[in-house]
């Protein structure tokens, strides 16, 4: 909450006009149009989000350096658990006897 609510008051601070709405479904759209509405895609991976945490300065003040490097350790360990996994879909893509 405190993020959201830090987040609403940068906008009003900084003057911020909200986006036109999109009124259309954007997984139909291509990646042009879709950079044509300002849309962005979110990070695709937890370890891309990580990267981008450490460099938001609105959420690491709402949420203070102790919390966020916290945070930051216990989403970096579970990083690199999901990493180092051998997940089923491997196995089955790679491991199948033919």
């Amino acid at each position: 909450m405190a993020v959201i609510l830090t987040s609403g008051l940068k906008g009003i601070e900084q003057q911020l006009e909200a986006p036109a709405p999109i009124e259309q479904n954007i997984y139909e759209m291509d990646q042009d149009e879709r950079i044509r509405n300002g849309i962005q895609d979110l990070p695709a991976t937890l370890h891309e989000a990580i990267k981008l945490l450490k460099t938001d300065q609105v959420i690491i003040g709402a949420m203070g350096e102790h919390i966020i490097d916290h945070f930051l350790e216990a989403k970096e360990i579970e990083w690199d658990m999901f990493r180092t996994t051998v997940h089923p879909w491997e196995r089955e893509q790679y491991l199948t006897s033919y």
